[in-house]
């Protein structure tokens, strides 16, 4: 089902319907939430810079250049915080633990959607530019200048792990184990650690910026953008893709993947590419089926529910769609 909503799209998720089966919602540019079902919700006084599925997975949590955090529901939007003054430039959550992380300038905040007095907070030397909450919920990783920063999202008062490497790093995915932190960086390369023991892995040869990452297949496997197919990197084992080739799947020379979706368990993959068209396919056959065909604005945001049965997708000029993935 194609959209048209005249605005950005910072994020494609799909949330919990009253009716039963997932929906997706759609983050945009001119500060509304828009559902698949037909609600639009009125959450910022300007744009949404990010968002991610609420813990409760009803509805999603996003954040605006207002310096708010808001859930957004077909019912309407209920604010999380307020920060005046400021952007809110990446938020996360977890429904193992019922956390929701933001972060603005050099701070990331910790909220507990079961308890509205809890309230941590998280300095940093440099600006935040994502977080991701570990498998349990319990720890949070923080993607900032020179490396990334794990904290204990409960304790108010600790000194974090800093798992150090040169450079600005933009974008961060935990292993399902927890055994492995990725992050993409402002360089056309990816870099993990091991956690454990603080191993480094650098990952290059990208001919262009890593946007987005996603590990499938039981963490088996890591997909990235920012090749001329979606990259699949080797995760099995005790040293994940170290000393490993990773594999180029839908290898297109006349475009690059900007977004990558996958379910955690099955060997399903989506991809968005920069000339708008999306496709999905499973691993195990590598047949690609196209769910757009048509040429257009680069995506920009692209969901896949869990069971990997259907996809949303948003692009820069606000062309929107769902489909089923065959």
């Amino acid at each position: 089902m194609p959209y048209a909503f005249d605005a950005y799209v910072t994020a494609a998720l799909f949330s919990k319907s009253p009716q039963g089966p997932l929906q997706a919602a759609f983050a945009l540019g001119d500060g509304t939430v828009r559902f698949e079902s037909g609600e639009v919700v009125e959450a910022h006084d300007g744009a949404v810079l990010c968002a991610a599925p609420h813990p409760s997975g009803e509805g999603i949590v996003t954040g605006g250049d207002d310096g708010r955090v808001v859930w957004s529901r077909p019912s309407g939007a209920e604010e999380i915080a307020s920060l005046r003054g400021k952007w809110i430039d990446a938020v996360a959550a977890s429904a193992e633990s019922k956390l929701i992380a933001f972060s603005a300038g050099r701070e990331v905040h910790v909220r507990d959607a079961a308890d509205p007095a809890f309230a941590r907070t998280f300095a940093h030397e440099k600006s935040v530019a994502e977080l991701a909450f570990d498998p349990k919920g319990r720890r949070l990783a923080v993607a900032t200048y020179n490396g990334a920063w794990l904290w204990f999202a409960r304790i108010a008062e600790q000194k974090p792990t800093i798992l150090e490497w040169a450079g600005s790093h933009i974008a961060l995915v935990w292993s399902p184990d927890g055994k492995f932190l990725m992050s993409s960086m402002q360089e056309n390369q990816l870099h993990g650690w091991r956690v454990a023991d603080e191993k480094n892995m650098r990952m290059g040869g990208y001919p262009a910026k890593v946007k987005s990452l996603v590990f499938l297949s039981k963490g088996q496997m890591m997909a990235t953008s920012g090749a001329q197919g979606v990259v699949i990197w080797p995760f099995g084992g005790s040293t994940g893709p170290m000393g490993k080739q990773a594999a180029e799947v839908g290898f297109d020379a006349s475009t690059l993947v900007s977004r990558v979706a996958a379910p955690p368990n099955g060997q399903r993959v989506a991809a968005g590419l920069e000339d708008g068209r999306v496709w999905v396919c499973d691993l195990a056959g590598q047949k690609i089926e196209m769910l757009k065909a048509e040429k257009g604005p680069p995506i920009t945001a692209l969901s896949i529910t869990p069971d990997g049965k259907r996809v949303a997708w948003g692009d820069e000029d606000g062309a929107a769609g769902v489909a089923e993935a065959p």
